[in-house]
């Protein structure tokens, strides 16, 4: 299991940070995404390769324009 928001979620077995992504539905290519694990920000160039643990904490935060 790999937490994600504070929400355990099933990715399969050391997934990337895209599978994880994918599987909550939402598009890494998406514009405004910032990720981090286990308190580490990951570079975006990093999402298709950085496979994550068993037991990683993933906090996915949007970018949102207001005042």
């Amino acid at each position: 299991m790999i937490h994600v928001n504070g929400r355990s979620v099933d990715c399969g077995e050391r997934p990337t940070i895209c599978e994880v992504l994918a599987k909550i539905d939402i598009d890494p290519a998406t514009p405004g995404i910032a990720v981090a694990v286990d308190y580490e920000v990951a570079t975006r160039s990093a999402w298709p390769t950085r496979r994550l643990d068993e037991g990683a904490h993933v906090e996915v935060v949007r970018a949102v324009q207001g005042g």
